[in-house]
This record gives C-alpha cells, structure tokens and sequence, in this order.
C-alpha cells in the first residue's frame, strides 16, 4: 500500500483500523514509517519462519566474490542438460532471457506473460510466441500444464534505483501471483530472480516473506548471487536466483555452481568504433562537462584519494545560511562538509577552474556533482580512462574492469577511452543474446529492455547446474 498518497487524517484512521494509539501528535513521515514497520510485522506474523526446507549457502558481501554457494567442476566441462522432455512458462517475461537459457537446453515453451507491449513485441519476434498480457489474468486451473516455472519478477521496488517500498508497492506483491500459479500447478521446478538488495531490504523480512511462502507450497529452496562477471562477461551484474524444486521431486543434493577459469576478453564485445553511427558519440553538454570535470581531475596529485560525491556548487554557493544546511538531507551534509578539505587543499586550482566553468556546472544540477568510484588518482589519470554514467545522482565514475550494471532508467554507460555510449548491440552482448537476436529500431526501448533483462548465461548457469543433480547420465 502506497501511504505516501495518504493526507494525515487519513493515515491517522489507518493506524486507528490497524490498532495503533497515541499516534496523533506524530508528523506524516513518522505516521508512514509507523504504518509500515506495521504492515510488515503482519506479514511477518501471518508467514512464520520456516527454515526445514531452506538450504542455508554462506552470504558474501565482497563485491569481487559475489558467489554465494561454493563453485565446483569447471563450467567449460560441463555437459548441457537435456530438457526435451520439460515443458516451461515464462513469467514477468521481458524479452525473453530465460526462454534463450530454457530453449537452449531443449525445453518447450507453453505460455509467457509480461505488461510491456513492447517486451511483447521483442518476444514475438524472437520466438514466434504472443505473451499473455498480465499475470493477473491467467487462470491457473485452466492454463497448460508445465515442469518449471521461471521468471524475474519486479524488482523496482526492491532495487536501489527505485524507492525500495518492497511489498508496500504494488509491484512487490507480484510474488505472490507466482505463488498462486505454483500452488495450483505444481511444477517441478521454478526459477525465480532478482535484485541482489532483495536480501537485505526491510532488515531481511522481504526475504523471510519469500522463503515462507515458498516452503508453504512445498519447495525446497536453495539461493545463489551471482555476475556476469563472475564467468567472463566484463559486466558488474550481482543478481539473486531463487532455485525451488518441489519437495517431492528434490533428492537432497546441493546444487553447486561451476567455477570460471578463463580470462575476460574485454574487446569482443565492442563494436570497432569506425563502424558506430555519430549518434553514439558524446557531444555538445555531456561532452563538455565531462571535459571540464577532467580538467581538474588532472590537477590532483598521484595517490588523492576523492570525497565520495563532489558537490561543487555548494562549495562556491555561499548564499545559503547554517539553517538552510541543517535542513538538507543527513547524506547532502555529509558530502559538502567531506568536500571541504579536498577543496581546500586545491583552494587556487578549484578558484580558477570553478570561476572559468561556473557555466556549465550550474546548467543542471547533476553537472554539478561527481561521484568518483575509480579509486585513487594515478599518474597520468584521466575521467576518460574509466565508464561514466550520467545519473540522477550526478556523474558517476568507475573502473573499466568491468561495464557497470545496465539498468532501465536513462543511464546509458558512457565508454570514456572512445567517448561514446555503448550501443544496443553491445548490451546484448553483455546480456548474453545472439548476435541473431532480434532487437526494436528504438534504442531507447531497447535499452530499457535490455537493462531490464536476465543475464542468459547466468541463468543457464544457475538452470544447467540443478539439472546435472537431476538428470540421469
């Protein structure tokens, strides 16, 4: 439920149907906040833990060694699962990342599903196959019959890039639609992903929700995260892939991922760039901040370690007084009073190039803020060494170990050694579609839809290895 859209009157007659007291003296956000910690400690109550049937993997948080389980055999021995027999739905479809994976292996299509009239488009295309429109229209005691269900549910409210409202947000209790399907049908197996702050939000009871209502149907569970990354496609990727198989199907073996063994070849998914139409080369503003931003990085000495998000107009904007700063966001304060000794160690570099730039830094307020993540200053370092990405937050620069995490918003990777976004094409690759894939002439969709998209190849991964503990050799 979306309190947000609440007037105080009525969140204050929610919390009284809800059965809080003494609650009128508090502010909105406070009424929210209290009818949320609520909601979900209802949900908590109604979904009991259940931990019998939940194969508990070691959780890692190290960014370079996402892999929750232990990876075993090397994944370039590994045989493909013959899935002939096996029949599959394809829910919260997209454009079709699992179908690559399933159909790979020789499985069947039956149904899939998705809202986006374009991701229907694309799956049509590609698989000769007309998705249903929305998963609350399908009837689970009239549709096909099928051995896996998979699908990569929702997971904008769940993903830093959305608010996090998790099942507040109507798109979070899209889950439970799965859960509906598989009481009914009971398939064999199902696949299910997502965000990896999916385990994390609402201090863990989103997850908790998930695994109770999985081992309610009667599903053995076992949770992986992992990457591209982790298996030589050069994109930063950390996703989590829900692996349920029903309780009496499952044989007691934990399933254990393969190990990757080679190296990263970085180049073979670019596009040489004589061949790249101009329209995917930075130009005019974003050519021009990034140039002025580039400018100063230069002047800072080899090892300068940079504040985490530069907020340069607030250091020049001396207009506002200490009342308007205590008002601004804890994380907005936190970031100029950072600023200030960076600043103030390049006082006469800062004075001069702010003065020259103020222009442009100021045209939008994101030009105005730069989120360093490329480490420290090396000789002869340069922003355009490394991937940039004009964000909601400012601009973002990372190391070119790895393409950062496509995602749907308006984010486009911007390759800093050649100036230029990658290109759609390019995201597929990073995505693991054929070149023969199908995409739409609008790279905008296809952007988002790619963003938006399964990794093929880590699904593969994650449905080829619970096969090999379940087909005869």
């Amino acid at each position: 439920m979306n309190f947000q859209q609440f007037s105080k009157i009525q969140l204050l007659n929610k919390c009284q149907e809800l059965g809080i007291t003494k609650c009128k003296s508090n502010t909105k956000t406070k009424l929210i906040q209290i009818l949320n910690d609520k909601l979900i400690s209802i949900q908590k109550s109604n979904y009991p833990i259940i931990e019998n049937n939940f194969i508990e993997n070691n959780f890692t948080e190290k960014e370079e060694n996402t892999n929750i389980d232990i990876f075993i055999n090397n994944i370039n021995d590994m045989d493909i699962s013959d899935l002939s027999k096996y029949t599959f739905i394809d829910l919260f479809c997209g454009i079709g990342g699992f179908h690559q994976a399933l159909t790979k292996m020789g499985a069947k299509c039956v149904l899939a599903c998705d809202i986006d009239k374009d991701c229907r488009t694309v799956y049509k295309n590609n698989y000769n196959m007309e998705p249903v429109t929305n998963i609350k229209n399908i009837n689970e005691k009239t549709m096909p019959d099928f051995d896996i269900l998979c699908g990569g549910f929702p997971c904008q409210s769940f993903s830093n890039g959305g608010n996090k409202k998790c099942f507040n947000d109507d798109r979070g209790l899209l889950f439970d639609e799965i859960i509906r399907i598989a009481k009914e049908k009971k398939p064999r197996f199902m696949f299910l992903e997502n965000v990896k702050h999916i385990l994390k939000v609402s201090k863990g009871l989103v997850l908790e929700y998930i695994k109770n209502k999985i081992a309610s149907i009667n599903y053995t569970l076992q949770i992986f995260k992992i990457s591209p990354h982790n298996f030589g496609i050069p994109q930063q990727r950390e996703r989590v892939y829900f692996v349920c198989v029903r309780n009496d199907f499952y044989n007691g073996t934990k399933i254990q991922l393969p190990i990757y063994t080679g190296k990263i070849e970085f180049n073979q998914f670019l596009d040489k760039k004589e061949n790249l139409d101009n329209k995917y080369f930075i130009k005019d503003d974003i050519l021009n901040v990034l140039t002025v931003w580039d400018e100063i990085i230069k002047q800072f000495k080899v090892g300068e370690k940079i504040s985490p998000t530069i907020m340069i107009n607030y250091a020049f904007n001396h207009s506002y007084s200490l009342s308007d700063f205590n008002s601004f966001p804890t994380w907005k304060q936190d970031y100029i009073t950072k600023n200030k000794p960076l600043i103030e160690k390049y006082k006469e570099q800062f004075d001069k190039w702010y003065h020259t730039n103020s222009t442009i830094l100021q045209k939008k307020e994101i030009f105005g803020k730069l989120e360093w993540q490329a480490g420290i200053i090396l000789n002869k370092d340069t922003i355009f060494n490394h991937f940039i990405q004009i964000r909601q937050s400012g601009i973002r620069v990372k190391k070119a170990n790895y393409f950062p995490t496509l995602v749907a918003i308006s984010q486009i990777p911007i390759y800093g050694k050649e100036k230029r976004y990658i290109t759609p094409r390019e995201c597929a690759r990073l995505q693991s579609f054929p070149e023969s894939f199908i995409l739409l002439d609008d790279d905008k969709k296809s952007y988002k839809q790619l963003g938006n998209s399964v990794n093929v190849d880590n699904v593969f991964t994650v449905i080829n290895s619970t096969f090999h503990n379940y087909i005869k050799k």
